[in-house]
């Protein structure tokens, strides 16, 4: 039951061109976004479609898969965790984000 504490599972399209960092210390860092669209119909008999937008972030060689083969616009599966963490902006004001930390991708579609 352990493998199930704080585990994620996705399956969307990229949503915007990776930001990858290299950081001092040699670790390679990706930040991108993915969206995952849920499908349903709503009282009326007709077809709704929800999309839900989700920050990832990937670190080394998980990284570095993102950057040479993970476009805008690619499928993509991942499994990984939530984490949460917070900064205070230029104005001063905290800022709380939701992220889901990658631990493996796979490449779906063409």
């Amino acid at each position: 039951m352990s493998s199930l504490r704080n585990n994620v599972k996705l399956i969307g399209n990229v949503g915007n061109q990776p930001e990858i960092v290299n950081l001092e210390s040699g670790k390679k860092l990706a930040k991108f976004s993915i969206a995952t669209n849920e499908y349903y119909k709503n009282a009326k008999g007709e077809k709704v479609s929800e999309t839900q937008w989700h920050n990832l972030v990937a670190w080394g060689k998980t990284a570095e898969l993102v950057e040479n083969y993970v476009p805008k616009g690619k499928e993509i599966a991942i499994d990984g965790k939530l984490t949460n963490r917070n900064y205070e902006d230029k104005e001063g004001n905290k800022r709380y984000v939701t992220e889901v930390i990658c631990n493996e991708i796979v490449l779906l579609g063409k």
